[in-house]
């Protein structure tokens, strides 16, 4: 991908929760909610990403209040710099991410205090943002 090249991003409307279970615990029905989740295991966590539906058990370790954009791909396997092309700009803009990649295309969430930061940013990088 070239430096120049710009891409198109949906922001999803749906806020999300990241969860931080035992790699031991057996996968929550709470965590299939939504149009978008993401559950990843490994010998150190479970983690799952899901719609914060505030219904979540009290004892789970969380951090809410997360947006994310979806890059409209699919992008083959072979194309480099799709994610930083996003990633750099907020970086710069000093804005946290959390980044997760599926088979045809990539999502970065941001904390909603950053949203429009981010936002602001991506245009101005010459990117088209779907709200």
């Amino acid at each position: 991908m070239a430096k120049s090249a710009t891409l198109t991003l949906d922001l999803l409307k749906e806020n999300f929760v990241i969860c931080r279970l035992s790699p031991s615990s057996s996968l929550p029905s709470w965590a299939f909610t939504g149009p978008f989740y993401s559950i990843t295991k490994t010998n150190d966590e479970l983690s799952i990403i899901t719609m914060d539906n505030n219904q979540l058990p009290k004892d789970i370790q969380c951090e809410r209040n997360w947006k994310c954009f979806k890059l409209l791909g699919p992008f083959p396997f072979d194309i480099t710099g799709v994610l930083t092309s996003v990633l750099n700009p907020l970086a710069k803009a000093d804005v946290g991410i959390l980044a997760i990649s599926t088979f045809d295309t990539d999502y970065v969430m941001v904390k909603d205090n950053n949203l429009q930061v981010a936002i602001d940013v991506l245009k101005q990088h010459g990117h088209t943002i779907n709200v």
